[in-house]
Order: structure tokens, then C-alpha cells, then sequence
């Protein structure tokens, strides 16, 4: 192999696609808290926001809501922007939730030709029995 083109797949080696079922993962487990789904809730109806302002719409501390948006963070669901007097406002990244759809959408693709199969069988079933 040509110089440059085994360096170039060195190079295809060390940037991996992004681990769909990871990122997937990472979506569920923040999605299954109320308070965080409150807090996207809020993000998607009235923009970006401090966890002050947020605190101010919710009925949560603003050191509950500064910990959440944390999780939220680290999940990639949102993202951290400096605002003026240091205030960070958060906005919404829908990259993550995307990828987590994508991922649903492949389980249902390989759940739907067995419960097809499953539901032609009970029918078949059911119609021998009648």
C-alpha cells in the first residue's frame, strides 16, 4: 500500500462514527426523568435560558435545575452558552435525539418481519380452529 493512502487509513481508523446505541443509551436514561423532560419541555417552547430563568418557570431550585441541565449536557441534549455578565444559557441540540430515533428505528425494523410472521401464524391458527 501506497505512503499516503495507509496513512489515510490510519486516519479512517482513528474517526469512528458516532456509536448510535451509546448515544441512544446516554438519550433514554436522561429522557427518563420528569424533571428533565420538564426542562427540555421548557427549552423547546421558549428558547434558550439560564437555570435561573428556568427555575423561575418550574418548581425546582435552581441548584436542581443546574444539576439536571448537567446530565442533560453530558447526554449532548443540550449545550452551554456563555451569556453576558457570565450567565450560561442552555439550548437545545437535537443531534442526540436524532441518532435515538435512529436507533428505535432500527429495532422496529427488525422487530416488524417477526411480529408479521408471528401475526400470520395466529391468524392461520385462529382460521383452522373457526
Amino acid at each position: 500500500m501506497p505512503p499516503d493512502t495507509e496513512a489515510a487509513g490510519i486516519e479512517a481508523a482513528a474517526i469512528k462514527p458516532p456509536d448510535i446505541e451509546a448515544i441512544a443509551e446516554q438519550v433514554f436514561a436522561a429522557l427518563a426523568d420528569p424533571t428533565r423532560r420538564a426542562i427540555l419541555a421548557a427549552l423547546a417552547a421558549a428558547g434558550p435560558a439560564t437555570a435561573t430563568d428556568l427555575a423561575g418557570r418550574l418548581p425546582i431550585t435552581r441548584q436542581a435545575i443546574a444539576k439536571h441541565l448537567a446530565l442533560l449536557a453530558e447526554a449532548g441534549l443540550v449545550t452551554a452558552e456563555p451569556g453576558e455578565r457570565r450567565r450560561v444559557r442552555y439550548r437545545l441540540r437535537s443531534a442526540p435525539m436524532q441518532l435515538a430515533q435512529q436507533f428505535l428505528a432500527a429495532l422496529a425494523r427488525d422487530w416488524d418481519s417477526p411480529l408479521a410472521a408471528l401475526q400470520e401464524h395466529l391468524d392461520t391458527t385462529n382460521e383452522r380452529q373457526d
